[in-house]
């Protein structure tokens, strides 16, 4: 670390790189149960591959579905403590536990799925996704608030871009490879490659945890993060904004779409289109959504940057949403042409959504408010995934996808409301780049000069709107850190 200092430019995008390797492979796991869905719900052999042949499980629909569920239901648990533990306690410990509990999970499940044939199969298989989904969860929050810290009013849409984009290589891969693998290794060995790449987002973490320490301390920043994590308390949840509150519903109500689909689409795309057992085409119409993704998301981040219009952005993806499912449910229009559609909308959502979050919170509560909003989002899918496996259980795919459909009008409503309410408090999202630094200096000018280390927030406005208060907060930091003036 020695050639490197936090004060240059580059700085930042090495600490970008391995953040976003901490997510690759967790990304890659969560979605090998949408790829191999066919080996985990068959029972009985038809394909000419023994290796295959013998290690279906034989889940039912509802069981197969409750792997999502549970993932969903213990992150929506576990990420509201975890983000104000990593918040209290600072990144290094988050990035360890979680990162852990990640390879943890991963390899359990891969464990559950070696004992076929036995009682303890789909519990172990549970417990496997229940510590996974406790450890991914929390790892994105660790991720995103280091995001916000080192990118804080600079790159800071591009960053979570290019971390989206990462992070959805993983899940691009697993729905063009895993199915080829399992083919030729087997299930479970398929599942333990999984858990390998866990393994290597821990060392990622490793990586991380150390350049993000050192930068802090050679930017002469140590003392001000601790100070600001002794004053985060419990009850600042309570000084959360409406826009913040919108912006969490805006994205439950869009990845309820999103998310819950993949999670069944090669079985649905395989049901409805005739395509054969054992094909690996549904797998890579699913994955298309997180193909286009991959492609957009850094370009999207830079736009975003320079534009804003955040808002207008979340409406616009969520209207252009809504005929997606009623394809799906309605026409027989190649489901290709859907879901390349879907991933064109969930990149813009991803884009302007999750780095909107930093704009409407105080930087000491970036972590908390991940927390939270993961949490509803996570309730949200899990929720979605146990419906869609009872609706196409007792009455098919159409009306799952009447659901979903349903889902996304609602996520266009929330968006309206959260547009208009920007509106009234100065146009925080959907201000550009430009009009954001010129109101900060404005806001900094009127409360203290840049040079006045005495700084401490007085009863003021800014008090009680942290999205002034993040922009003062963010504002000063171009002063204190010379990251910034690059």
């Amino acid at each position: 670390m020695a050639c490197m200092h936090a004060s240059k430019a580059y700085y930042r995008f090495v600490v970008l790189f391995f953040n976003c390797m901490l997510t690759f492979g967790t990304y890659f796991c969560f979605d090998m149960p949408s790829v191999l869905q066919d080996d985990f719900q068959k029972k009985n052999c038809t394909n000419n591959n023994s290796t295959a042949c013998k290690d279906n499980l034989g889940l039912s629909v509802p069981q197969y579905n409750l792997l999502y569920a549970i993932y969903a239901w213990t992150n929506a648990v576990v990420v509201i403590g975890a983000g104000f533990l990593i918040d209290k306690l600072g990144n290094r410990v988050g990035l360890f536990l979680f990162s852990g509990l990640c390879l943890l999970g991963s390899s359990l499940f891969a464990v559950g799925a070696m004992l076929k044939g036995t009682s303890a199969m789909f519990p172990v298989m549970l417990i496997g996704r229940l510590l996974f989904g406790s450890g991914n969860g929390s790892l994105t929050i660790v991720q995103n608030r280091i995001t916000a810290y080192w990118f804080r009013e600079k790159e800071l849409a591009f960053a979570f871009g290019v971390t989206l984009t990462f992070s959805r290589s993983g899940s691009v891969l697993n729905f063009f490879l895993t199915k080829t693998v399992e083919d030729r290794i087997g299930l479970s060995w398929t599942l333990w490659g999984g858990a390998f790449l866990c393994l290597l987002g821990f060392v990622a973490a490793i990586l991380t945890s150390v350049l993000d320490v050192v930068g802090v301390k050679q930017l002469g920043q140590e003392n001000r993060v601790k100070q600001e994590s002794k004053r985060l308390r419990f009850q600042d949840i309570a000084r959360f904004t409406l826009p913040y509150w919108l912006v969490t519903l805006t994205i439950m109500f869009f990845y309820n779409g999103v998310f819950p689909f993949i999670a069944d689409a090669s079985e649905f795309i395989k049901d409805k289109y005739g395509y054969d057992d054992g094909s690996p085409v549904p797998s890579y119409i699913a994955g298309s959504v997180y193909d286009v993704s991959l492609v957009l998301s850094p370009f999207l981040g830079l736009l975003i940057d320079i534009i804003g219009m955040r808002g207008f952005l979340a409406l616009f993806c969520s209207i252009l949403t809504i005929p997606v499912f009623g394809l799906l449910a309605f026409t027989t229009v190649h489901p290709l042409v859907s879901t390349l559609w879907l991933g064109f909308t969930y990149s813009f959502a991803a884009a302007s959504l999750w780095p909107s979050i930093p704009l409407v919170v105080s930087q000491s509560t970036v972590g908390t408010a991940m927390g939270i909003t993961t949490s509803v989002q996570m309730i949200g899918i899990g929720i979605c995934n146990l419906v869609i496996g009872e609706v196409v259980e007792h009455s098919g795919w159409k009306y799952a996808m009447i659901f979903l459909f349903f889902n996304t009008l609602c996520c266009a409503g929330t968006a309206v409301i959260l547009n208009i309410f920007d509106q009234r408090r100065g146009r925080v999202l959907n201000q550009s780049r430009r009009q954001r630094r010129q109101q900060m200096e404005s806001l900094e000018h009127s409360i203290q000069s840049p040079g006045d280390d005495s700084y401490e927030y007085q009863h003021t406005a800014s008090d009680y709107d942290p999205l002034i208060k993040g922009s003062v907060n963010a504002s000063r930091s171009l002063y204190s850190d010379p990251a910034k003036q690059e």
